[in-house]
């Protein structure tokens, strides 16, 4: 699991004996810091609403739907409101409709946020079948929501950037190459990945 510090250590540190650039990166920037979330509906209805928005933008909506709907935006709720209560909290059609998806799978039982499967493949399946939820969002929850520690979402740019920059490559990896640059890292490659997001969000004098 990539849930500590501890443990986010531990897992770069076993890349880093078998990779000199990740063992460079380390020390640049440190280790970084775990990001989880909480599990469940509302993890991934909140990833939802901040689709494609800024995260100023994403909390005023989310705050709008808390007022209308109560803390955590019950799937019962949302689905017992109309469109224009809806749009009027800030959210558009395309997304009322990712959102319904969501809570009509949570309510219907199509879906159990808490009881996925442990293969991450059959999981990311799961995930998939919510409108709105694709592949990167689906391997993003069960990182931070699960802290699943071999999930790796090969097909984030910021994820291919700094792969290439810590393996010294000549230009970024598209998403085939960098799956299998990290094969060798398995089953820790969900490490790699958070190393990979903070090497990008870090500047080094």
């Amino acid at each position: 699991m990539v849930n500590t510090a501890e443990e986010l250590r531990a897992s770069l540190d076993v890349i880093a004996a078998m990779e000199p650039g990740f063992a460079a990166a380390i020390g640049r920037v440190g280790y970084p810091l775990p990001r989880m979330r909480e599990p469940g509906y509302e993890t991934l209805l909140r990833t939802i609403v901040g689709q494609q928005v800024s995260v100023a933008a994403a909390a005023a909506v989310w705050r709008r739907l808390e007022t209308e709907l109560g803390a955590g935006c019950a799937p019962d709720a949302l689905l017992s409101r109309d469109f224009d209560a809806l749009r009027a909290c800030g959210l558009s059609r395309q997304k009322q409709g990712y959102a319904r998806s969501l809570a009509e799978l949570v309510v219907s039982g199509g879906i159990d946020l808490h009881d996925l499967p442990q293969d991450d493949e059959e999981a990311i399946a799961q995930l998939v079948r919510i409108k709105g939820i694709g592949r990167w969002s689906a391997e993003i929850y069960l990182l931070f929501a699960e802290g699943r520690p071999d999930v790796w979402p090969a097909g984030d740019l910021a994820v291919q950037i700094e792969i290439g920059r810590i393996l010294g490559l000549p230009e970024r990896p598209g998403e085939k190459l960098t799956r299998e640059l990290a094969e060798p890292w398995r089953p820790h490659r969900g490490a790699a990945a958070i190393m990979a997001w903070h090497h990008y969000n870090t500047e080094v004098l």
